[in-house]
């Protein structure tokens, strides 16, 4: 992907990766009830998502009450950022912060269309845990964003694990799980999250994964943008495409388990979330992402 290298990085980010919380780095934690432990079950049940928690239960149950135990509550830390000249990771921070605020510039600009205010969210970086509004967020857990602080959460090893964990490399399948995390904002501001959270608790499931497709699709139309102004490179889309099936409730079940079960999706399929990214981009039109009223996902 072609992109402005050099600028300043935006007021939207907030680096806390020099802070670590005085916690250590957890890998393969098993969580009581959920039946896949470590990065796999996490990932099943947040990455690309973070709209799980139980927003108005007024109950603190659920995954939630899990991740705060894992995580107890701690002050605010702020922003404690590593020097640029000093920091291995400068390059790719540069890029997700441009990535980040041009997603959101985007959808600034349709919002002003239809005459209506978006109010921006923002990005945290973190290393290994840190704290936000929906409790602890940790690597394990994946980039996800949380609606009561609409703050995106990402740990940049989450990339590295998307390459040679996930199988899924290239600058543009970042910018997917960037573009995809902002759509979960876009949908906490049009009522869509509180609309899922309102479900009958056996439709949960299925509303969740109509969700998490309307952010894939979201994320395509953002990308068609991205070709609209020639800044999409040769494989780029397949970059993007790739990341959004290695992802798929059915690669990740069979990765963990070696068996698939769909009534326990709450993201969707590979070959689901591929086609809704394609529907995205197809003509950059929001329009074309109603999941909710689709009779075929």
């Amino acid at each position: 992907m072609k992109w402005r290298r050099g600028r300043r990085r935006s007021s939207d980010l907030i680096d806390r990766r020099g802070y670590r919380g005085g916690g250590t780095r957890m890998s393969g934690i098993p969580m009581a009830g959920l039946g896949i432990p470590g990065l796999l079950l996490l990932g099943l049940m947040l990455f690309l998502g973070g709209n799980v928690f139980d927003e108005g239960s007024g109950g603190g149950g659920g995954l939630e009450s899990v991740l705060e135990e894992l995580s107890p509550p701690q002050a605010d830390p702020g922003a404690n950022p590593i020097p640029p000249e000093a920091d291995p990771d400068r390059q790719l921070v540069d890029f997700v912060d441009y990535v980040f605020s041009d997603v959101q510039d985007f959808w600034q600009d349709t919002f002003a269309q239809s005459r209506k205010r978006y109010g921006r969210a923002e990005l945290v970086l973190f290393e290994a845990r840190t704290q936000s509004g929906c409790g602890g967020a940790t690597e394990q857990i994946g980039p996800h964003y949380c609606p009561r602080d609409e703050r995106v959460y990402i740990d940049l090893d989450f990339f590295r694990d998307l390459r040679d964990r996930y199988g899924a490399p290239g600058d543009f399948a970042q910018a997917y799980v960037i573009a995809h995390e902002v759509a979960h904002h876009v949908q906490n501001l049009l009522g869509l999250n509180d609309r899922v959270q309102r479900a009958a608790p056996d439709e949960r499931n299925e509303m969740s994964i109509r969700l998490e497709l309307q952010a894939d699709c979201f994320a395509g139309v953002w990308a068609f943008t991205v070709f609209e102004r020639q800044q999409l490179e040769e494989g780029d889309l397949e970059e993007g495409l790739e990341a959004a099936a290695a992802v798929g409730d059915d690669r990740l079940q069979k990765e963990a388990t070696g068996s698939v079960n769909r009534e326990t999706w709450t993201h969707g399929s590979s070959a689901q979330r591929v086609r809704w990214f394609r529907t995205g981009f197809a003509d950059g039109d929001p329009n074309a992402c109603d999941t909710f009223s689709a009779q075929n996902l």
